[in-house]
């Protein structure tokens, strides 16, 4: 690496650490109070306050979405990179996917770089991306054109260990509304059609066609609706499945077993089926040269991340659709001990407001920071990033 590029990365880390207060700070108030997907208006005020008051412009709403803003610096005329934040939180258990501090870390690698505008080759765009827990807030902004012409777009993600390039899966919501016959429980049960018990045939024929599906799928739902009162045939029920998989490919063949078994279990128990579709994600296309100087860059502040590990499960996140698009990483950060817990635990939720959690977050934003002013400095790593992409 330049020693141009080594000394601007000095400045970047000295610029996170003038910020370290506010931005934990910041993550500890967003963390305290939760807002789910398209509703985090606290959490946008919170950081526009922030980003203003260190000479920042925000612009919101943003992309047609009421809780998506962005932010720029540096030149208008040469390659630009999109720092994302997220900041949407889980109903009922809250920040237990760590939102709070990826809205941390994208911030402070910004405000790190907006003194920096006269010396960066190009710019830097802080991107509000709301709703990524099961919204699809940056399918929106992706369709609103807000990414078009960047060179690169990185976040990073809480986890339980360091790792640059885990995998994440394609997906789609399927939700499945079953209508009956209803009837006096006791005195003419033979007269009702009961959508319930197709409903629950349904999760029983998809359990006994796991044994079929390929490595790496994932199908799971929940009853949305069972019924009203126990002495009445249940006229409507419904319910909501995830498929999971590797590819889109593979999403659209489970996707296919799946309503299968909710159409034989409908016929077996002669109810009406509606199945409707629910958009869901792209797989994660993570960026290895890109990815790769980012861990350099995680290195040299003192962690160890591995690049890969086969040995813990993957999710989805719209950031797959984002990296299906532009050249892209969302790297994953420990919080905790490997093993102590995970995403969508309540233990992972007090993770994210400890002290380790908002570390990690200084050290996310550092690592991003520098990794975008390469991007902007090193006409190289532009270079294979793209062409990386471009071959896939």
């Amino acid at each position: 690496m330049s020693s141009d590029l080594t000394s601007l990365g000095e400045k970047i880390d000295a610029g996170v650490e003038r910020h370290r207060a506010q931005l934990c700070e910041l993550a500890q108030a967003i963390h305290d109070q939760p807002e789910l997907a398209f509703h985090e208006h606290h959490a946008v005020e919170r950081i526009a306050t922030l980003v203003e008051k260190c000479g920042g412009t925000i612009d919101r709403p943003f992309g047609g979405l009421d809780t998506a803003f962005r932010a720029r610096t540096g030149r208008g005329d040469g390659p630009r990179v999109a720092i994302l934040a997220e900041y949407d939180a889980l109903p009922e258990i809250g920040h237990a996917c760590g939102h709070n501090l990826i809205a941390g870390g994208a911030v402070g690698a910004f405000l790190a770089l907006l003194p920096l505008s006269a010396q960066l080759r190009g710019s830097v765009e802080l991107v509000g991306t709301p709703a990524e827990e099961g919204g699809g807030g940056k399918i929106r902004l992706l369709q609103a054109g807000v990414f078009d012409g960047v060179d690169a777009a990185m976040m990073f993600h809480p986890f339980d260990r360091d790792v640059l390039m885990h995998p994440a899966l394609a997906s789609v919501w399927l939700e499945m509304k079953f209508r009956g016959k209803p009837s006096h429980a006791a005195i003419a049960p033979h007269e009702g059609r009961s959508a319930l018990t197709a409903c629950l045939d349904t999760f029983r024929l998809i359990d006994g066609q796991r044994v079929h599906m390929p490595d790496g799928v994932r199908v799971h739902g929940y009853v949305r609706h069972g019924g009203d009162a126990v002495n009445i045939v249940v006229e409507n029920a419904e319910c909501e499945f995830s498929v999971r998989a590797p590819t889109g490919e593979l999403v659209g063949r489970v996707r296919e077993v799946v309503e299968r078994c909710a159409r034989g279990a409908a016929i077996a128990s002669d109810v009406d089926l509606i199945i409707n579709a629910r958009q869901g994600y792209l797989d994660m296309r993570n960026n290895e040269p890109l990815a790769r100087r980012f861990g350099e860059h995680m290195r040299a502040l003192g962690r160890e991340p591995r690049e890969r590990d086969a040995s813990v499960g993957a999710g989805s996140t719209d950031m797959g659709d984002v990296s299906q698009r532009v050249p892209a990483i969302h790297p994953w950060l420990a919080i905790c001990n490997e093993g102590e817990t995970v995403c969508h635990q309540r233990a992972f939720a007090a993770c994210a407001a400890s002290d380790r959690g908002l570390e990690t977050m200084i050290v996310a934003a550092k690592s991003l920071a520098r990794t975008a002013a390469d991007v902007l400095e090193d006409e190289t790593l532009r270079r294979e990033s793209k062409t990386w992409f471009d071959e896939r």
